[in-house]
This record gives C-alpha cells, sequence and structure tokens, in this order.
C-alpha cells in the first residue's frame, strides 16, 4: 500500500514557521497584511464563508486581512482601478483577487495589472515568467505546494534529477508552472492533458505523476508505475455511492485513491493532501512580500 504524503501535517509545520516570521517582523514594527478583493457573485454564502475562513486563518497566524468587497456589477475597469490604488498603497504588500469574476470581465487582464511584488498568488505575467528563470519566490501557491509534498517523498531535492515526470493538465497556473518548475530541478517532465494519445502507458513510465486535469478518478491503477510518486490536485464534489437520494456528497481528486494505493509508493490524498498545503504557501507568499518590502529601504 502507498504511504499517503500528509498535506494537513506538513501545512502545520510551515504555520508553525511562519508565525515565527510573522512575531519577528512584529518586532521590527513591520506588520504582516493581506489585502484581498472579492467580487460579488451569485454565490454570496460561499463566496463569503470561503473570505472569513481566509481572515480567519490569518489571525492564527498573527497576519493582519482587509478585504475590498466590490459589487457583482462591478466593471473589468473598476476591478483594475481597485488593483492599481492598492499597487500605490505602501501600506499594502500583499494583493490577491478572488475567484470566480464576474462574466465579461477578462481573468489575464486582472492579473496582470496586479504589482508582481505585491501578487502572492503568483498568477501574474511576471510571475508565472519569472518561474522559467527559477525564480519562484512568488510562484502559484498549487504549484508551490506539489513541489513541496514531491519533497515528502525520497525524491527530495537532488534525487528528482533525471527522474521521469508525467503531468496531466496544462493550465496556467498549475500545470504549466509545476512543468517549468520540475524542469528547474533536472527531471524529464512530459505535459499532457485528458486527450493525450495513449496517456496511460505514458504516465505508467514515470516515477512521479500530478495528476491536475480536473476529471474526477481520471488516474487509475493501471497508469501508475510500481513504487511511483503520485500527487493528486484534483478536488470534485461526487454522490456518496449507494445514497439513493443522490444528494450526500463526498470530496474526491484526480486520482482513483482506492486503486491507485496499491500500486503506488507514495500518494498525497484528496482531501488533506495538495489542498491545505496550497493554503499554506499563500500564507508563505503573504510572508515573503512583507519580508521583502521591510527590507526595502524607506522612501
Amino acid at each position: 500500500m502507498a504511504t499517503l504524503i500528509d498535506g494537513s501535517a506538513v501545512a502545520a509545520r510551515i504555520r508553525q514557521n511562519l508565525r515565527a516570521r510573522v512575531d519577528a517582523l512584529a518586532a521590527q514594527n513591520r506588520p504582516v497584511r493581506l489585502d484581498a478583493i472579492l467580487v460579488s457573485s451569485a454565490d454570496e454564502t460561499a463566496a463569503h464563508v470561503y473570505a472569513q475562513n481566509q481572515a480567519r486563518t490569518c489571525k492564527s497566524l498573527g497576519i493582519d486581512y482587509a478585504l475590498h468587497e466590490l459589487p457583482a456589477v462591478a466593471s473589468q475597469r473598476e476591478i483594475v482601478q481597485l488593483i492599481r490604488r492598492l499597487n500605490t498603497d505602501p501600506n499594502v504588500h500583499a494583493l490577491m483577487v478572488h475567484m470566480p469574476l464576474p462574466p465579461g470581465v477578462d481573468i489575464y487582464t486582472v492579473r496582470a495589472a496586479i504589482d508582481p511584488a505585491k501578487d502572492v498568488e503568483g498568477v501574474s505575467p511576471a510571475n508565472i515568467g519569472a518561474i522559467v528563470y527559477e525564480h519562484t519566490s512568488l510562484a502559484p501557491c498549487t504549484a508551490l505546494a506539489v513541489m513541496r509534498l514531491i519533497d515528502e517523498t525520497p525524491l527530495a531535492g537532488d534525487a528528482i534529477k533525471g527522474k521521469r515526470v508525467v503531468i496531466v493538465g496544462a493550465s496556467d497556473i498549475v500545470g504549466k508552472p509545476i512543468a517549468a518548475m520540475l524542469m528547474g530541478r533536472e527531471a524529464t517532465v512530459m505535459s499532457c492533458n485528458k486527450f493525450t494519445d495513449d496517456l496511460p502507458a505514458l504516465a505508467r513510465e514515470a516515477e512521479i505523476v500530478v495528476a491536475a486535469a480536473g476529471v474526477a478518478h481520471l488516474v487509475t491503477a493501471d497508469w501508475v508505475k510500481p513504487g511511483a510518486v503520485v500527487v493528486d490536485v484534483g478536488i470534485h464534489r461526487v454522490p456518496v455511492t449507494g445514497d439513493p437520494t443522490g444528494v450526500k456528497l463526498r470530496t474526491v481528486g484526480d486520482v482513483d485513491a482506492d486503486s491507485v494505493s496499491t500500486v503506488a509508493g507514495w500518494l498525497s490524498p484528496v482531501p488533506g493532501g495538495v489542498g491545505p498545503v496550497t493554503v499554506a504557501m499563500l500564507l508563505a507568499n503573504v510572508v515573503a512580500a512583507a519580508a521583502t518590502a521591510a527590507a526595502a529601504p524607506d522612501e
């Protein structure tokens, strides 16, 4: 059976380290703060619950949290104007925009408007591009989480050199950045998607499989080389098997964990794998941005 990579435990260690760093900055009269923009949507409850949970997590680490809300009818121009105002605010060191955005708003334009030095989700074109140059201080949080979980396995650090990796999914802020980071560590990377010809056979040749296609239970045991590391980025809510009402839901990933766990050497579970580490890496980016601002000479 595969050894489960305990993302919750990894996240707890990261948060403990961050608390010490936040306290050290506070002692220098350099408070750490996260500013977040939320454009209201039809799903008011989910959007605000997420923001409230984020505020609570920040508070537990001594990080201030400022939420800037815009109405659902906010235009792209209004969103970008708010971002630019926060970009120039010397008290704002860490900035993010909650998704989704209203229909008609171009995500690329919004992300490109964020000051790269304050872009703690690592989604601005400048920060995405910096990964190619192996500069990952403010890289996408999910990509950082995947790398952190791989470092919990025997393929940590230099051990990954030359190893074959198959990444299923090539999104701009997950699959592509992960591929670039792994290539930076001199792994042999194949970036695939759910339409790649003979994908199961390709995956079976890899020492690491990263599943980020957005398809529930796509990766099954016959995709996995015995002893391989499998990192599951997917998250889906599906009906509970055997529930006649079809109302009860459970959370699953892109990996069929029941079958894959009998073949893989290491497996990140869903929930409790990439998810909590992604949140921790966002907070790590917040602290990193604040520390960089604190180190800059006062004007």
